[in-house]
């Protein structure tokens, strides 16, 4: 074995919106990885357009800095537990991690999710203490607080030994002591290279790489990205790709790239512990092992947790379907989802009943939303169901996926949150006051509980309230659940929305829609001030005739609407019904559209449940 003192490699973990992607941007402006003249955007890492709309990270990426003849290649990691897999994968690729904590938030779901996973992989870790310069920043509370995790996680002692830097990313400052404000981040990168142990690199041994990420260029096709195991490459060397079934397949590197800063440099050599990007595989898949074609040993295959909730894709049969949509057949979608499958893991994809239809599984709301919002802006039209969680049957007995929720919520809406997450089956397990105005609370509730929970919590907090939750296990099952406690209101014939119409309604409930808009029958316009649904007709127009009065010829003036976004499009709808995805517009309508169709199903559901009440009843007499 080897020491190579010239490289470290490291991970950037945190929480969501802790500064992970601003900090990276301090790295980089301080190793001098941009010219003095250079133009750099923000969160230069976030190159993703949902990315930098949404500001939080999506994707893990590589880079790389140089300090003092060290180079220290980088992966920024995605903070939601939804992207929980960027995480998994890109694990093995380093040696340590920067665990990221806010000075005034502390360690919250997220933070312990990804902490969990790199001390699984036995890595060690740095603590920044981020946002130092908040004015309810508690810096010393949150390193009591981190290091309650670690022990709570079963860190190692060695783990448990981390070294803690106090920050102001945005400001690209760092300290060791906060009696002593910061002027750069040298002492970062110091601790950086001084803690973490130079890579132990197997040089002698037959190439071995385990592919971690994929990426594509137009010119070079598809390209694997790792860290070199053991060994060494060269371009021109013969490889075999060896695929989770076991079949091999040989080729040639014909090229290979190492980073520099954010972009990729070509090199002709690469050897173990370098993070490189290969080419000249045409099928590679994440998972898979490349070796040398000498002595193709396979690698374990990265173990990555299963999906928690599914939903239903399908071909969109709207009134209204390819009006706007560039790829709009069953075979389009199929080709799609096959393809994102193949870069995301976490992601399954299986057959139904239908052709037309596909279903798919992933993290959570979160993950699955993000592909559906890129699939639209790519041009694809189709149609999803309401999400459903994927449910278990361990030890005989049904059991169903749990999450850790905290939320930080102004002091007087403690009740009315708490009553609400009470009907949701939520068990309390702590609440702590934040400061005079704040608490936190913290509960385990069934992830199916939260569905549409969000707006709601909004609204009751007065768009104050802070939610985050995450992932925490399969447990009992709970039964049913309340849905939405109001009914909907759904157009009964196609046509143009008129104001009249609209203003005639108005008393009914609130819309979702505004003027001049097209409907079709089945289309949901609104909701309903009760809890039925009811067929309504917003496209009726005012009579004309030759009789003017001034009551009749008053403006007509109608409340604002309310626009949802696609998470909470996916939030509101309910079984019966489906969201209709296109590059333009997001519209939710019933699975039967006619009107007089859908009554019968009603009724004839009704009925059978009513039978089901009546069996039961015969069954248990005394009940």
């Amino acid at each position: 074995m080897a020491l190579r003192n010239d490289l470290r490699n490291i991970a950037i973990i945190a929480h969501v919106d802790h500064g992970k992607t601003t900090l990276v941007d301090a790295l980089f402006r301080q190793s001098g990885v941009f010219r003095a003249n250079e133009q750099v955007e923000e969160r230069v890492m976030d190159s993703n357009a949902l990315e930098k709309e949404r500001g939080i990270t999506i994707f893990s990426k590589n880079a790389s800095v140089m300090w003092n003849g060290v180079k220290i290649n980088i992966v920024d990691t995605p903070g939601h537990a939804d992207f929980g897999g960027e995480v998994e994968r890109i694990l093995s690729m380093v040696d340590g991690v920067l665990l990221l904590v806010d000075a005034a938030e502390g360690p919250l779901p997220q933070t312990k999710f990804v902490l969990r996973k790199s001390l699984e992989q036995s890595l060690p870790a740095i603590v920044v203490i981020n946002k130092i310069d908040r004015n309810d920043a508690r810096p010393q509370e949150v390193v009591d607080a981190v290091l309650d995790l670690f022990i709570a996680l079963g860190a190692s002692e060695h783990q448990i030994e981390y070294p803690v830097v106090y920050a102001i990313a945005r400001e690209g400052k760092a300290t060791l002591d906060l009696a002593k404000p910061g002027t750069d981040l040298k002492p970062l990168f110091d601790t950086i290279v001084h803690y973490f142990r130079p890579i132990e690199a197997d040089l002698d041994s037959p190439f071995q790489m385990l592919v971690t990420t994929t990426s594509y260029n137009e010119y070079l096709g598809r390209m694997a990205v790792g860290r070199v195991k053991r060994g060494k490459i060269k371009m021109g060397d013969p490889i075999t790709l060896i695929k989770l079934d076991g079949r091999k397949a040989s080729s040639n590197a014909t090229k290979l790239f190492t980073y520099q800063g954010i972009k990729q440099v070509e090199c002709q050599e690469a050897a173990a512990g370098d993070i490189i990007l290969l080419a000249g595989l045409e099928d590679v898949q994440i998972g898979e092992t490349v070796a040398s074609t000498a002595a193709p040993e396979a690698l374990p295959p990265i173990t990555i947790d299963e999906p928690t909730m599914s939903m239903i894709f399908s071909v969109n049969n709207s009134p209204f379907a390819g009006k706007e949509g560039k790829f709009v057949t069953s075979r389009h979608l199929r080709e799609r989802l096959m393809k994102e499958a193949e870069a995301n893991p976490t992601l399954k994809i299986e057959d139904t009943d239908s052709p037309d239809a596909l279903k798919v599984s992933g993290r959570g709301e979160l993950h699955l939303g993000i592909l559906i919002e890129t699939m639209r802006r790519e041009g694809y039209e189709f149609q999803v169901s309401r999400p459903q969680v994927i449910f278990k049957t361990i030890g005989g007995k049904p059991q169903e996926p749990y999450e850790n929720l905290i939320v930080d919520i102004p002091s007087n809406c403690v009740g009315v949150v708490m009553e609400k997450l009470g009907g949701r089956k939520a068990e309390m397990k702590n609440m702590t006051p934040l400061s005079e105005v704040t608490t936190r609370i913290e509960f385990h509730i069934p992830a199916r509980c939260l569905l549409g929970f969000r707006t709601e919590f909004l609204t009751d907090t007065k768009g104050e309230g802070i939610l985050h939750h995450v992932f925490a296990g399969y447990g009992e099952h709970k039964g049913e659940i309340p849905g939405r406690n109001r009914g909907v209101l759904v157009a009964f014939e196609p046509g143009i929305t008129a104001a009249y119409g609209m203003f005639q309604l108005a008393d009914r409930g609130r819309f979702f829609i505004t003027p001049r808009t097209e409907v079709y029958e089945g289309m949901i316009v609104g909701e309903h001030s009760r809890e039925n649904d009811i067929a309504v007709n917003p496209c009726k127009t005012k009579h004309l005739t030759n009789m003017r009065s001034k009551a009749s010829d008053e403006a007509l003036t109608l409340e604002p609407p309310t626009l949802f976004s696609l998470e909470q499009c996916l939030e509101y709808i309910q079984d019966d019904e489906l969201l209709e995805v296109t590059p333009q517009s997001l519209r939710m309508r019933k699975r039967i559209l006619n009107n007089n169709e859908r009554m019968k199903a009603e009724k004839m559901s009704a009925k059978g449940s009513a039978q089901r009440i009546v069996e039961e009843a015969a069954k248990n007499p005394r009940a």
